[in-house]
């Protein structure tokens, strides 16, 4: 019988010049792929050098975390942009972190659309095809990490890009597969032992639950734990020994094993 296995990613990087959000020294360790701020909605030169030697120092699998460009609102502002602008908005950002990843002897191995990009695309098919062809322009070794369900598979699939369905174990969703709002009070899950659970059922049971009780069948590769939630590194630590104990493999996408 195949042992399960699963990856657990977080969004990281997403410090500012003097302003810091998150706590990634402690928070990657627990995890097996990092999604990195490219300094549009988030991130800077020099934190993504500092987030990429993290992660080469701790054998952890980078990828890229492109957004709107939009610093102010965080990237999670739905902005209108024409397809050329938001292609060469992505590949801009793509080739500012693998030339920093290159630089530390770290090659970029997946790509995942931060906030209001990401939640757009999930549904938006359009989007979606203009995020997949972005990045097979800049490189068809790449995966696309999309919401499982979602139109950005989709459309990555359809490209002929590798792609790896992501579940949200911190997340509320809605009934029909989307995640909940932020501007909701319940969107965001923080207890150790319901995130830890929601994990477990997530890569053993291909299910989650909504916030009004459905559940919904999904199929994960990975499952997303967000940098910025309150507490984020011991949220990860209880997820990984959580999945650990339920005979769950944690391993980065692609990674033998």
């Amino acid at each position: 019988m195949t042992q399960l296995r699963i990856d657990l990613n977080s969004d990281v990087g997403e410090s500012f010049g003097a302003w810091r959000l998150g706590r990634d020294e402690s928070l990657i360790p627990h995890v097996t792929s990092v999604n990195v701020a490219c300094g549009f909605h988030a991130g800077d030169p020099v934190v993504m050098t500092r987030t990429v030697e993290l992660a080469r120092q701790h054998g952890v699998a980078v990828g890229a975390h492109p957004g709107y460009p939009d610093l102010p609102g965080f990237g999670r502002r739905d902005l209108e942009m024409t397809a050329d602008e938001l292609r060469a908005a992505l590949l801009y950002q793509l080739g500012a972190l693998a030339g920093v990843a290159r630089a530390a002897g770290v090659e970029l191995r997946h790509v995942k659309a931060h906030g209001a990009l990401y939640n757009r695309a999930a549904t938006d098919s359009e989007l979606a095809r203009t995020l997949a062809e972005a990045v097979l322009t800049f490189s068809r070794e790449l995966v696309l990490v999309g919401l499982a369900g979602s139109r950005m598979l989709a459309a990555a699939e359809e490209a002929g890009l590798r792609t790896a369905a992501e579940a949200f174990a911190d997340r509320a969703y809605e009934p029909d597969g989307t995640l909940r709002s932020r501007r909701e009070p319940d969107a965001m899950l923080t207890d150790p032992a319901v995130v830890s659970q929601r994990a477990i059922e997530i890569a053993r049971d291909g299910c989650v639950r909504a916030w009004d009780g459905t559940e919904i069948e999904l199929k994960a590769d990975t499952i997303c734990l967000h940098g910025d939630t309150p507490g984020a590194p011991e949220l990860a630590a209880a997820v990984r020994g959580a999945l650990g104990s339920a005979g769950i493999r944690v391993l980065a996408l692609g990674a033998s094993g």
